[in-house]
């Protein structure tokens, strides 16, 4: 895994630099006062031409105010939210490329050039810093167990290869960013942005990069059990959304089924009898059969509107130029 972490690293100096697009930072920022220059410093110095934006989301400390001194351009977002953050960049900044990441100082700045790089060259909308850690404290067990069994939970039900669903790190295309219609409001963005690139199937990428503990004094805002619940259930959420004919078909069949258990019995006796016992359980069985048929139907109508909406998403999509553009590969052909 070393070895992988100084190849990747390695490409940082070998790589072509992308001289001609607009890079964007985009620090999130909640009480980040001990470590929000570090972390503009390093993106700086990695990415020399790029600007630097912190947005601050109603920060009590003096976040704002060590990331103007340390050059970033500042901006607020009222909403409290990760989520909502993240939004807001989006829609109000224009650029090429856009990278992401988190204000703790916990993620390598000096990766962002092969990030970049790799975006560009390989023509993606999307490549993941996955995290590699030497310090536990850097990365708690719960913390990689909790990502492990989501980040899995998600590629059963969505498909794709990720292995860090829940990295901060990433670097996006325009038409990523100008196509993403962000609805999260906190933590699970990550996971609404993971799925966004599935549902599009675009290409996408991880590369392994070094990660750190937060510096002395700075604190995690994740809570590891209502931010997980809040991560499964939005998972649940934007499979009803995104899958809703496989989503409603399964609630269906398992009525179904249930129904088929509790008439079977009464099915024997009439047929031996002539005569139906159980009334309550008839009622039963021919009411969840009811509410079978009608989720099957429910999912029909709602997977025609799904096509429809990620059709208008494909075609915003496909409206804006790709990452080759910025290159040069378009006018050498």
């Amino acid at each position: 895994m070393a070895s992988t972490i100084n190849g990747d690293i390695a490409k940082i100096i070998s790589m072509p630099h992308i001289d001609r697009a607009r890079i964007a930072v985009l620090i999130p920022c909640y009480n980040e006062e001990v470590a929000v220059a570090q972390v503009v410093h390093g993106f700086r110095e990695a990415l020399p031409d790029a600007r630097i934006y912190v947005f601050d989301n109603n920060s009590t400390d003096a976040t704002r105010a060590n990331a103007l001194a340390a050059g970033a351009i500042v901006r607020h977002v009222s909403r409290p939210g990760k989520g909502n953050v993240v939004r807001r960049m989006f829609a109000d900044i224009d650029a090429d490329i856009y990278v992401l990441v988190d204000g703790d100082a916990t993620y390598h700045a000096k990766s962002a050039r092969s990030l970049v790089d790799t975006l560009v060259e390989e023509n993606l909308d999307m490549v993941v810093g996955t995290r590699v850690h030497e310090h536990e404290e850097a990365y708690r067990r719960g913390h990689q167990f909790g990502n492990r069994w989501l980040t899995g939970a998600m590629t059963r039900i969505f498909g794709g290869s990720f292995t860090d669903m829940l990295s901060g790190y990433r670097v996006f295309s325009r038409r990523f960013a100008k196509s993403f219609p962000a609805m999260s409001r906190g933590f699970e963005i990550e996971t609404e942005l993971t799925i966004h690139a599935l549902e599009l199937r675009m290409p996408y990428a991880e590369l392994a990069t070094p990660y750190g503990a937060r510096p002395e004094g700075s604190t995690s805002k994740l809570s590891t059990y209502s931010d997980g619940i809040r991560i499964l259930s939005t998972i649940i959420k934007l499979f009803a959304i995104e899958r809703p004919l496989q989503f409603y078909g399964a609630l269906s069949g398992l009525l179904a089924a249930v129904a088929l258990l509790l008439s079977l019995p009464l099915f024997v006796t009439y047929m031996e009898s002539g005569l139906v016992p159980r009334f309550p359980t008839a009622i039963l069985s021919t009411g969840l059969v009811m509410l079978s048929a009608i989720g099957f139907v429910t999912g029909v109508i709602l997977e025609t509107v799904t096509i429809g909406r990620r059709e208008a998403k494909q075609l915003r999509y496909l409206a804006i130029g790709s990452p080759s553009c910025l290159s040069g590969e378009e006018e050498s052909r």
